[in-house]
């Protein structure tokens, strides 16, 4: 049976490189910008585009456009770049109009999304100027997800899950080079981040160009949507984006709600969300994009055995890689945040706010993660409903919950809703798959699940203690912090590993070795 451990491995590398460049850009963001009005605006105007990005990019279009691509693969090299020139051209064709609607309708944009702000006109107006700015992104990273999923379909993992660095190099330079030049002349240097992230998106599609040239893709101009791939690939997009469009309507009223919440609540949210997306892109997400490939192939070829080993073996990999890291991660989440973020314009109180957010949402990786694993099985199977209807419970379930919680926690409530909400959608998506592939036994994975679960919290609490021991003589500065943290963090792991053992976690050792292994 073919190993997923290599190509999880190329991409976490990749990732890696890109996701400690991202903390980088949160660093720099912080350093210059605090929590303010400016980074709500900014923080509301980017997540405009991203409101699209998923139904454009990334999740829906690999879902739907890999295990077809696979297929066309196998038939000749021709289909398949006749298939995906008929699908670059439409994503260039289709989401350059909507990225013109945007840019030209960006007030009544962001007077919907941010329809809070409409209290402090000025705020909503900086909302609209940064949306102008930051909608081209959303053409630009579809175009990325065009290339990545040609990538994956080639069997290369490393050059697509490296590109997001490029992204978020020019994330870092033109805010510091155009923050002088902005305040020089009066005005707001928060708009040197808009211009940062749009050019970093172009860098994040054109740097992996090369490499779609060299695995052979060659380009065409043709757009035809009656063809009969074309079709096979939207019969499948459109459910996966209506499911993502459900999310996404989720994430809108989650922003509209966060508006009325307290000036900084939004920004103290991004903040935890970004440090969240570091073990969740480091190794939840590589596992589920190397799987879907290699899912497509056993479907095509009918081998439902090895499909099922298959999933099971990717969970315990996702659950190994993540429910470690996120715990670990929920124990240390003020040092890790005070490192992180607490310089400059960033406060004491900012990180305060930050960690309990950070706490909430870590402990939902490890089911997110897993999601994309069984949702693969589908999307193997040219079926994207069932996870599209338990995306809509997931999504209602977010959206009471927060109705219900935002007044009594505040901004608490949406971190912890949507950790919540994510159990709720691996749980009704595990009932479904029998459907699909039949009976199949999870009791393995809940054990080993537990087992993990155990080990980390007493590896976590050994190693809170130690910092808190220690942390009373050396103080707060940031060397002492610094190495405490590492320090505690690398016993914690010690400790892990010694605990694993005891509680009989065999499959340590082994996954350890796979990754390793050349």
């Amino acid at each position: 049976m073919e190993d997923i451990a290599r190509g999880v491995r190329s991409f976490t590398i990749g990732t890696t490189v890109s996701r400690l460049l991202g903390l980088g850009r949160e660093m720099v963001f912080a350093h210059l910008f605090g929590s303010s009005r400016s980074t709500d605006a900014f923080n509301a105007a980017f997540r405009i585009p991203n409101l699209l990005r998923d139904l454009f990019a990334e999740t829906s279009l690999s879902a739907a456009f890999v295990p077809v691509l696979t297929e066309q693969k196998k038939q000749s090299k021709q289909q398949e770049n006749l298939l995906a020139s008929n699908i670059f051209n439409t994503l260039l064709l289709v989401v350059g109009a909507l990225t013109v609607l945007g840019m030209v309708f960006s007030r009544p944009v962001a007077s919907l999304v941010a329809m809070g702000f409409g209290q402090i006109p000025e705020k909503l107006s900086l909302t609209a100027s940064l949306t102008m700015i930051t909608f081209p992104f959303l053409l630009f990273v579809s175009l990325a997800a065009w290339a990545m999923s040609y990538h994956n379909t080639e069997g290369s993992f490393f050059v697509p899950s490296v590109a997001p660095a490029f992204f978020n190099v020019f994330s870092i330079a033109l805010p510091l080079a155009m923050f002088g030049w902005y305040t020089a002349r009066g005005g707001d240097p928060i708009f040197g981040a808009a211009v940062g992230v749009t050019v970093g998106g172009l860098m994040q599609f054109l740097v992996q160009v090369p490499g779609v040239f060299r695995r052979g893709y060659r380009y065409r101009f043709y757009l035809n949507w009656r063809d009969p791939q074309f079709r096979r690939v939207m019969a499948l997009f459109i459910p996966v984006a209506i499911g993502l469009a459900g999310s996404r309507i989720n994430v809108f009223i989650n922003t509209v709600l966060v508006s009325y919440l307290a000036e900084r609540s939004m920004t103290w949210l991004n903040y935890a969300y970004r440090i969240m997306h570091l073990p969740l892109g480091l190794f939840g997400i590589a596992v589920g994009t190397v799987a879907l490939p290699r899912f497509s192939r056993l479907v095509l070829e009918n081998r439902l055995d090895e499909l099922k080993a298959g999933l099971l073996d990717s969970l315990k990999m996702v659950f190994f890689l993540t429910v470690p890291s996120s715990i670990l991660i929920a124990f240390f989440a003020h040092p890790l945040t005070r490192l992180i973020y607490q310089r400059g314009q960033f406060s004491a109180d900012d990180t305060a706010a930050v960690s309990q957010a950070l706490i909430l949402y870590v402990l939902g990786i490890p089911f997110i993660s897993a999601l994309r694993n069984l949702a693969s099985i589908f999307y193997a199977h040219h079926e994207a409903r069932a996870p599209m209807y338990a995306s809509f419970i997931s999504i209602a379930l977010n959206i009471v919950l927060n109705l219900a919680l935002m007044r009594p926690i505040g901004f608490l409530a949406f971190p912890l809703s949507a950790s919540v909400a994510s159990v709720v959608n691996i749980y009704v998506l595990a009932r479904w798959l029998p459907r699909k592939i039949g009976p199949i036994d999870f009791s393995p994975v809940y054990r080993f699940f537990l087992r993990l679960a155990l080990a980390s919290a007493a590896a976590g609490l050994a190693g809170l203690y130690g910092y808190k021991a220690l942390a009373s003589r050396f103080g707060t500065a940031f060397l002492p912090v610094l190495a405490l943290t590492l320090i505690c963090g690398l016993a914690a792991l010690l400790i892990f590993y010694a605990a694993g053992r005891l509680f009989g976690l065999k499959e340590i050792d082994g996954y350890l070795k796979r990754f390793f292994r050349r």
